[in-house]
């Protein structure tokens, strides 16, 4: 599966990475219905695709990743009827979440809301200098979607992520960083240059051993820390039968780049 067409995300692949771009850019990439559903079309088939390594979500332009819901269309009551959403259609952060390729939020500008949810659902997050970050939802009277009472408390912690979200407060790159919702922020002129790096750096990884890595932890949510160290050696252990492995320790011995083939 390679490029697919939508009319507000694009879906874009190179190789062993996909990128998933929110694409409103006149809007900030603010989430329409439109957008969920084709989003959830995209991700589906994406984690159908056994050559995937990487996939990154992203915001068209340099203003916003993604802000939430689109206010203006959530006041006037605009869309059609094929946009009319079920609770089976909120399905993104589980997709991103579960996705057996390694997930990337790169995060170019606003990112709140619902497109906060999104980003949280996702293994890494690296954001922009310029990036703002706001939960929002109570700003709006609603309780809010996009799973982020599951992630946002696993990734700064149970009181922090009640903070924000009972009250919402705008803040930056550097705040993220410093309470863990982001790992990395880089200067805006370099940013998509070093996101590039750090995808390039998990897609040239041993690909069986990323795809049981992300399994992996994974697993470890769900199972106790006996069960998890059981699965995680019944896993572990077959893989010095691989070629890739064998590659990866000559590699390292012989101080040179490994040539993984996935076997």
């Amino acid at each position: 599966m390679n490029n697919m067409q939508f009319d507000h995300i694009r879906y874009e692949k190179k190789g062993p990475v996909a990128t998933l771009t929110m694409y409103r850019p006149e809007r900030m990439n603010a989430m329409t219905n439109r957008m969920l559903l084709e989003a959830g079309r995209a991700l589906a088939a994406a984690a159908e695709d056994r050559e995937l390594r990487v996939l990154l979500l992203t915001g068209a332009g340099e203003r916003g990743f993604c802000p939430g819901a689109d206010l203006n269309m959530v006041a006037s009551g605009e869309g059609s009827e094929s946009d009319h959403l079920t609770a089976e259609d909120f399905r993104v952060p589980v997709l991103l979440h579960e996705m057996p390729a390694v997930t990337v939020a790169a995060i170019n500008g606003a990112c709140a809301g619902a497109g906060l949810g999104w980003a949280c659902a996702c293994d890494f997050r690296f954001a922009a200098q310029s990036a703002r970050f706001n939960v929002a939802f109570l700003d709006v009277g609603v309780a809010g979607d996009m799973g982020g009472p599951w992630t946002l408390p696993r990734i700064i912690g149970a009181a922090r992520a009640r903070e924000l979200y009972f009250m919402p407060d705008k803040f930056d790159a550097a705040e993220a960083l410093r309470i863990g919702l982001v790992s990395r922020v880089f200067p805006d002129a370099s940013f998509r240059t070093e996101v590039d790096a750090m995808v390039r750096r998990l897609a040239e990884a041993a690909p069986i051993a990323l795809r049981t890595m992300k399994s992996n932890f994974l697993a470890a949510e769900k199972i106790d820390f006996a069960a998890y160290l059981a699965l995680e050696s019944a896993r572990h252990l077959p893989m010095f039968n691989l070629h890739d492995t064998k590659e990866a320790f000559a590699a390292k011995v012989e101080k040179r780049k490994p040539r993984f083939i996935g076997k």
